[in-house]
């Protein structure tokens, strides 16, 4: 299928073909018979990619700021390599559309059905996969191009429903362009007198179409405008509309308004706000948080979970609905807005009118899509060459390629002589981009087609935390070796599953656990191979706040302890050279709702050999402290791990201190894991210490919900052997 999307580094854009998305439990797939560049927020999307670097920086000085934080927790070198990998990427454009559902995973919806979208993923692609909360049904009479504007219209709406308006109110409408001109026409349902405002004077005469009562420039003139329209009262209520870098609409909105008025901002405009002029005339300022409640909540959006209708009346699907029945009822045109068409295939020209590339007037433009039946739907794209053999060297394929995987696993593997035959991502235009980055011969967007493929021979997961089970469990099963980002698993039933086969017939698996590949933690293991008494070990991890709409906050991720604390357990495990035998946590207690009492614990652990070590694991310390801090002590022997930059070891009486470069082992753990895949040697991990983690791990989160110590006893496999 064909999809439109930029390279974020460049600003290029491209127009391919990608693999369609696979149909998920509560999402539908939809073939697009139409999609809407909304011409504000896409320019200045693709003007922020076109932009240098130093512009870049101007426009989001947010982002600076967080990558100024980054280097100072994990050094310069890691955090540049995140800039990077960044901007080395593509982004799907587009987030309006309307078509025909191909493929139902929920009960709302099913096959044939006319549905106008809301799309998080990009609505410019002949196929797209929805959540049922952000698709509505298209009623009777409203054309697929006047549907496609559903999304758009919404967020009009909330911006009204943010203004409180009244029957005979005055309101001004700053900004005439595709959002304004629907503002407007909300505004005239719903019975108020409107003024118009923009700086160029074409868009007078459709806002005048659709009924405002008033249009003038945003000049030094429109303040005598106002006052003669509002009959020197001043409007009840300002909307901005407008898009732009400056401060004037605000500044304009100020003086519009009366004493008391409510201003609310629903384009991107600059927001340095006068004090005096909101101070004398008290006024209410609101942003309209896009096209209404749900957005953002990964629970309403990504999980379907709807919000009581008495308690929130119009969510965003509901407001999608309210559109299409105002479509319905005449009470809001579309298609005097629209003022271009473009075949999908030819989506860049539609961008030059966007971006100014082509100077021609517009408003709104619209993609439109052939119906190319079935062959839209295939999920697997081949992208590179021939590849060699499935005799030759070892094949490899990719579950999952975010940031994370295409900064620390894809480059060593792709350096390691292994074939890259497939990468399958929950993203097409990722999924895509990441094989022709990295040389594999397919894109895919179908996980278990790739696990299924017979020249793959080793699977790499690397997808959110709740899917790696049941991957795991599916590639041993094919006979696959695997490699999966920690965690293992986020629940016992699938560790136990993910056991019995490695007992019974295929246990060549490895979690990436990389800080015991790590230089600095290698230098401490030598520091203390003479000793033969237990250690105690200190791991301090100044993780960081992650705020409770994170997807690693989601109840089904298994929280930060699993998904990141098993790191740790690891590296003690590593140190030590023994196995756990019992657990003891403690998190804090505080009554702060904004962060979780277990993202900030003490957890105690005893080794088989009469080890102990104790993880702080903490999200309330101060971000300028680095990351990572660990102690070590036993037999006369001391050491510390500051950070990855320095080890300092002491014996003797002597001290000597060793320089790093903040390398966490990534890279050589994914060499030796690939070295062991190859030759069929042991993996670099046990299957027992990995099984032993994820249980230690599992048993401090029992020890927070209990208070008490955790024996691990009989549930460690190969106890009493």
């Amino acid at each position: 299928m064909l999809q439109a999307y930029q390279y974020q580094k460049s600003g290029e854009l491209h127009v391919k073909d990608v693999p369609a998305p696979e149909l998920r439990n509560g999402t539908i797939v939809v073939r697009t018979c139409a999609s809407l560049i909304s011409a504000g927020t896409e320019r200045n999307s693709v003007m922020t990619a076109k932009a240098s670097m130093i512009e870049k920086v101007r426009m989001r000085p947010d982002l600076v700021k967080q990558v100024l934080e980054t280097a100072r927790r994990e050094g310069v070198m890691s955090t540049m390599e995140k800039v990077r990998t960044r901007l080395d990427n593509y982004k799907a454009l587009g987030y309006s559309a309307a078509g025909i559902v191909v493929e139902s995973g929920c009960d709302e919806f099913s096959p044939g059905d006319r549905v106008a979208c809301a799309v998080n993923t990009g609505a410019h692609a002949e196929v797209i996969a929805v959540p049922r909360n952000l698709a509505v049904r298209i009623p009777d009479g409203v054309s697929f191009d006047e549907a496609a504007f559903t999304t758009l219209g919404a967020i009009a709406i909330q911006g009204v429903r943010q203004a409180r308006v009244a029957l005979g109110e005055s309101v001004a409408v700053i900004g005439l362009g595709l959002l304004g001109q629907i503002t407007v026409q909300l505004l005239k349902a719903a019975g108020c007198r409107v003024i118009g405002l923009d700086t160029n004077e074409r868009q007078f005469d459709l806002a005048r179409r659709f009924g405002a009562d008033a249009v003038v420039p945003s000049d030094a003139s429109a303040v005598g405008a106002i006052e003669s329209f509002t009959r020197g009262i001043g409007c009840d209520a300002v909307i901005i509309t407008a898009s732009t870098l400056s401060n004037d609409p605000i500044e304009l909105a100020i003086k519009a308004a009366r004493t008391r008025a409510r201003v609310v901002v629903v384009g991107a405009v600059r927001m340095e706000l006068p004090r005096a002029g909101f101070y004398e005339k008290e006024l209410d300022i609101t942003i309209s948080c896009s096209f209404g409640p749900g957005r953002y909540d990964p629970r309403y959006e990504e999980e379907g979970v709807d919000y009581p209708v008495g308690f929130v009346r119009w969510t965003e699907r509901r407001n999608m609905e309210s559109v299409l029945d105002l479509i319905a009822s005449g009470r809001l045109q579309l298609e005097p807005i629209i003022t271009h068409r473009f075949p999908i295939a030819d989506a860049e020209r539609a961008y030059d009118l966007v971006t100014g590339k082509v100077e021609e007037p517009y408003l709104g433009i619209l993609l439109t899509y052939p119906d190319r039946g079935v062959n839209v739907l295939a999920r697997a794209l081949q992208v590179g060459g021939t590849q060699p053999a499935s005799d030759g060297p070892l094949g490899v394929g990719f579950i999952g390629a975010g940031k994370f995987a295409q900064s620390y696993l894809l480059p060593p593997a792709q350096a390691a002589g292994v074939r890259m035959v497939s990468v399958a991502t929950a993203t097409a235009v990722n999924a895509r981009a990441t094989a022709e980055k990295y040389g594999f011969a397919e894109a895919s967007t179908d996980p278990a087609g790739l696990i299924a493929r017979t020249d793959v021979g080793a699977v790499f997961i690397a997808t959110r935390h709740d899917s790696h089970g049941e991957y795991v469990r599916a590639a041993l099963e094919a006979g696959k070796q695997v490699f999966v980002e920690k965690p293992l698993a986020v629940t016992r039933g699938e560790l136990q599953t993910i056991r019995e086969i490695g007992e019974a017939k295929n246990d060549r698996v490895m979690v990436g656990f990389n800080r015991r590949f790590s230089e600095s933690f290698r230098a401490m293991k030598r520091h203390f191979e003479s000793v033969r008494e237990p250690l105690v070990m200190l791991y301090r991890v100044n993780a960081g706040f992650i705020k409770l709409d994170h997807w690693t906050q989601q109840e089904s991720q298994g929280g930060r302890i699993l998904g990141e604390g098993c790191h740790f357990i690891d590296c003690m495990q590593f140190l030590s050279g023994a196995r756990p035998v019992s657990v003891y946590a403690a998190g804090i207690g505080s009554d702060n709702r904004a962060q979780r009492n277990a993202d900030s614990v003490s957890i105690t652990i005893r080794f088989s050999n009469g080890s102990v070590g104790t993880l702080l694991y903490l999200a309330n310390g101060d971000s300028s402290v680095g990351k990572e801090y660990c102690e070590v002590f036993g037999g006369g022997h001391t050491a510390i791990m500051d950070n990855f930059r320095a080890v300092h070891l002491a014996s003797g009486n002597r001290r000597k201190t060793l320089k790093f470069n903040g390398d966490k082992g990534h890279s050589e753990e994914v060499a030796r894991t690939l070295a062991a895949m190859k030759d069929g040697g042991a993996m670099p991990i046990s299957f027992q210490s990995l099984c032993d983690t994820t249980l230690a791990t599992f048993a401090a989160l029992d020890s927070l919900a209990t208070g008490g110590v955790v024996p691990l006893g009989e549930l460690l496999p190969g106890a009493n052997e």
